[in-house]
C-alpha cells in the first residue's frame, strides 16, 4: 500500500511517500527549484518520492494534504461575523481554501495525470503535525503538542497518542497564536522574511528581558495554562497580513499594529544597526514565548499524567525552549520531529491516514532524517569531470581520515554524502565542516561562505557517547533541535560553537544511524582530542544543496578549501 502526503499552498511545500507503513522518501520542494521555503504545489518533490519507489501516480492507494477546509467551519464563521474582516482578507483565504479543497483536481492538473485509483484525503493541519511527531516516535504512548502560526483556524492543539491512535484533547483557535506573536515582534525587530524567527532566537542571548512586563500584556497566560493575545497589538485578525502562498518564496505582511509602535518606538529597518534595545526586545520576546509554552507543557503533563512528550509545529523549532523541557518539567522523554514546521505535515498526513484512518499497526521509527535523494559515485564523478576539477578517489575509511586532517589543519570542508536530510538542519550529509576549537572560525565562515549576521551561532555535531563530557544534558538529539548548556570548562575548547550565553544547538551523532558522519567526527577526535566538529548547512544564501552539481558549484564559487563528495576528495 502506497500513501502520498503533501504540504501545498503554504511555506515549506513538500511531499512524503510511505509503503506499508515504512517511509520511502520525503523532501521539500525548495531543494529542487532552489527557492527557499517555496510555497505552492510540490510537483518536483512528488516526482522525486515516486521515483524513489519506482512507481507512478497511478499506483498510489491514498493521497492526502495537510489542510481540511471543512474543519472548524463554525468557529471560523463566528469569528468572521464578529470581526467583519476586510474583503481582501476574505478573498485571499477563499482562494487558498478552494485550491486545498479540490485536491484531486489540483493534483491531476499539476502532475498531468488522468483518473487515479487513489482515495483522496484532507487531514486537518494540526492533526497532521501531531501525527508527524507521535506516529514515528519510538514511544508507544505520549502527550502530544502542536504549536504554530495557524492552520485550519487552529494555532495550538494538544492531546495524547496511544499505539496507533491520536486523541485530541483541546485546542486554541485563531487569532490567538504564539507563532504570530513571535513573528510580529520579529518583524518589528527588522526581520520580516518568512523563517526569520530563528535569527531573532539567536539574537536574544545578547540582551536582557527588560520588556517582559510589556510582553506579558501582549500575551496573557491564563490560569488554566492556555494563553490569549491582546489583539490591540496586532492586525492579522482584522486586516489580514497579505500572505502569499501561490508559488515562490512565501511572504507575510505586517502583523503588528500601531499600538506596538507606540510602546516600542520606530521599527528597526532591515539590515540597519542593531542596538542594545533591539537585543533586549528579542530577549523579552524569547522569555515570554518560553513562559507561555511552559504553561502549556505543564498543563499537558498534569492533564495526561504522561512522562513522554512529542512535539511539532513551527514553534517546535524554537530549540532554546526545547532544550529546557526535560530539566524543568516532569517529562522524562521527548521526541520532536526533524521537519517540525509545515514541511513535516506531509509525513504526518501519510501516517494519519495509515494509522488513524486505516487502523494499521505502527511499523516505523524515524531515527534519522536522511530521506532525500542520493547519487552514485559514478554520477558524482561525471559532475566533477564536467567542472574540470582535479580529485582523488578514496575508500571511505581513508576518506574520513583525510577529511578529518583537513579540518584539524584549520581548513573549511564541504561534506556531501548519502541521502539528503529532510527539515531545516544539515545533519552531516549536506554539511560544511570546520574546526570548533578556533575562536576565529565563525568569522572565517561568514566572510568566506555564509555571509550571515555576526550574532548567529554555528552548531556543534558531537559523538553521542561524548555528549556528557561537553554538555549539561546527555539526552540524544540527532535532529539538532535542542539547545544545551556547554560545560563551563569546555567553553575555551570549542569556542566556535559556543554561543554568547554559553550554549550550543547540538547534534548528537550515533554510529548506528549515521555511520560515516560518526566516523568523521571520531577521526577528528582521535587527531585532536575533541570529538566535536562545527557543522553548518552546505549552501550560500540559498536552500541547502541537493545535487552533486549544486554542491560542486557552491564549492567552486565560495572560499571552501576542500570538498569530500561521495568517495572523492578535491582540494583547492
Amino acid at each position: 500500500m502506497y500513501i502520498l502526503g503533501i504540504n501545498a499552498y503554504h511555506g515549506g511545500a513538500s511531499a512524503c511517500l510511505i509503503q506499508d507503513g515504512k517511509l520511502i522518501a520525503a523532501a521539500e520542494e525548495e531543494r529542487f527549484n532552489r527557492i527557499k521555503y517555496w510555497a505552492g504545489f510540490p510537483v518536483q518533490a512528488i516526482r522525486y518520492v515516486l521515483s524513489a519507489a519506482n512507481i507512478t501516480a497511478y499506483e498510489l492507494d491514498h493521497i492526502g494534504i495537510s489542510r481540511d477546509p471543512k474543519a472548524n467551519l463554525l468557529q471560523a464563521a463566528l469569528f468572521a461575523f464578529r470581526q467583519r474582516p476586510s474583503l481582501d482578507l476574505v478573498r485571499d483565504r477563499l482562494q487558498n481554501t478552494m485550491k486545498v479543497g479540490t485536491l484531486k483536481t489540483e493534483f491531476s492538473k499539476h502532475m498531468s495525470v488522468g483518473e487515479l485509483r487513489a482515495e483522496f484525503h484532507n487531514v486537518e493541519h494540526h492533526r497532521a503535525h501531531m501525527a508527524s511527531a507521535f506516529f514515528v516516535s519510538p514511544f508507544p504512548d505520549a502527550a502530544i503538542l502542536s504549536v504554530d502560526g495557524a492552520g485550519d483556524f487552529v494555532t495550538t492543539m494538544w492531546g495524547t497518542g496511544y499505539d496507533n491512535k491520536i486523541d485530541v484533547k483541546d485546542e486554541i483557535n485563531f487569532p490567538h497564536s504564539l507563532g504570530i506573536f513571535y513573528t510580529a515582534v520579529s518583524q518589528w525587530l527588522g526581520f520580516p522574511k518568512y523563517g526569520d524567527e530563528g535569527k531573532v532566537m539567536g539574537l536574544a542571548p545578547y540582551g536582557t528581558p527588560k520588556y517582559l512586563d510589556l510582553m506579558r500584556k501582549i500575551v496573557r497566560v491564563q490560569r488554566d495554562g492556555t494563553f490569549e493575545l491582546d489583539l490591540d497589538y496586532f492586525v492579522h485578525h482584522a486586516e489580514g497580513a497579505g500572505m502569499s502562498w501561490e508559488g515562490g518564496e512565501p511572504t507575510i505582511g505586517t502583523l503588528y499594529s500601531a499600538k506596538l509602535v507606540d510602546v516600542l518606538g520606530t521599527p528597526r529597518a532591515p539590515r540597519s544597526e542593531i542596538t542594545q534595545m533591539h537585543m533586549d526586545v528579542a530577549s523579552s520576546l524569547q522569555v515570554m514565548l518560553e513562559e507561555a509554552e511552559f504553561a502549556l507543557v505543564e498543563k499537558l503533563q498534569k492533564q495526561t499524567g504522561q512522562h513522554v512528550l512529542c512535539m511539532a509545529g513551527g514553534v517546535a523549532l524554537n530549540s532554546v525552549f526545547n532544550g529546557k523541557i526535560l530539566p524543568k518539567t516532569a517529562f522524562e522523554d521527548i521526541y520532536i520531529h526533524p521537519a517540525a514546521g509545515d514541511a513535516g505535515t506531509a509525513l504526518g498526513v501519510c501516517y494519519y491516514i495509515y494509522h488513524q484512518v486505516l487502523n494499521q499497526p505502527r511499523a516505523y521509527v524515524m531515527n534519522d532524517a536522511y530521506t532525500g535523494p542520493e547519487y552514485s559515485n559514478d554520477q558524482i564523478r561525471a559532475e566533477l569531470d564536467r567542472y574540470g576539477l582535479k580529485y582523488e578517489p578514496f575508500e571511505y575509511d581513508q576518506l574520513v581520515k583525510r577529511a578529518a586532517q583537513i579540518v584539524a589543519d584549520g581548513n573549511v570542508l564541504g561534506w556531501y554524502q548519502g541521502r539528503m536530510e529532510w527539515g531545516p538542519r544539515a545533519l552531516g550529509n549536506r554539511s560544511i565542516i570546520a574546526d570548533p576549537r578556533r575562536d576565529d572560525m565563525k568569522d572565517i565562515l561568514n566572510a568566506r561562505i555564509k555571509h550571515r549576521e555576526k550574532f548567529r551561532p554555528f552548531a556543534p555535531s558531537i559523538l553521542l557517547e561524548a555528549t556528557g563530557d561537553y554538555f549539561d544534558q546527555m539526552y540524544p538529539d540527532p535532529f539538532m533541535i535542542k539547545v544545551y548548556n556547554v560545560l563551563p570548562e569546555k567553553h575555551k575548547e570549542i569556542p566556535a560553537v559556543t554561543h554568547v550565553d554559553g550554549t550550543g544547538r547540538l547534534q548528537t551523532v550515533q554510529k548506528e544511524h549515521a555511520p560515516l558522519y560518526w566516523s568523521l567526527i571520531n577521526a577528528f577526535g582521535e587527531l585532536t582530542g575533541t570529538p566535536v566538529i562545527l557543522n553548518t548547512s552546505f549552501n550560500e544564501n540559498e536552500p541547502v544543496v541537493q545535487s552533486p552539481a549544486e554542491a560542486i558549484d557552491c564549492f567552486a564559487r565560495t572560499h571552501m578549501d576542500a570538498l569530500a563528495i561521495g568517495n572523492y576528495l578535491t582540494v583547492k
